[in-house]
């Protein structure tokens, strides 16, 4: 991700943010994804173009309702329960599905175009 920012010349808090949503699905499919079950493998698939970045991250565990996560109250200052309110801040848009046997978690974000930068 940093060298993707590197090359096309993006903003550079852009790969922070890409990477720090990255990292908190990662631990959400670790974590709660296998709670009360036998460990199994998450798989992650990237793809990048000259519009943004797609990131899934897949794995066969528990599935989860994505719109019933309630939002944290950030007044409390909550230690955990925080990941799927990062990842919604930093990427554009974020889905989940249910395909047969694997949740797949997916997150874009666009490139911002020349006006933007």
């Amino acid at each position: 991700c940093t060298q993707v920012v590197r090359e096309r010349n993006l903003p550079p808090e852009l790969a922070p943010r890409v990477i720090s949503a990255f990292v908190e699905a990662f631990n959400n499919a670790v974590l709660h994804a296998y709670k009360g079950r036998e460990r199994d493998s998450v798989q992650v698939h990237l793809h990048f173009d000259d519009e943004g970045l797609e990131v899934r991250v897949l794995d066969r565990g528990n599935s989860f309702a994505l719109d019933e996560v309630p939002e944290p109250d950030l007044a409390t200052l909550p230690e955990g329960g925080l990941g799927l309110f990062i990842i919604r801040s930093f990427m554009d848009t974020v889905r989940y599905e249910r395909i047969e046997d694997q949740n797949v978690l997916i997150m874009n974000t666009r490139w911002p175009s020349g006006e933007e930068i």
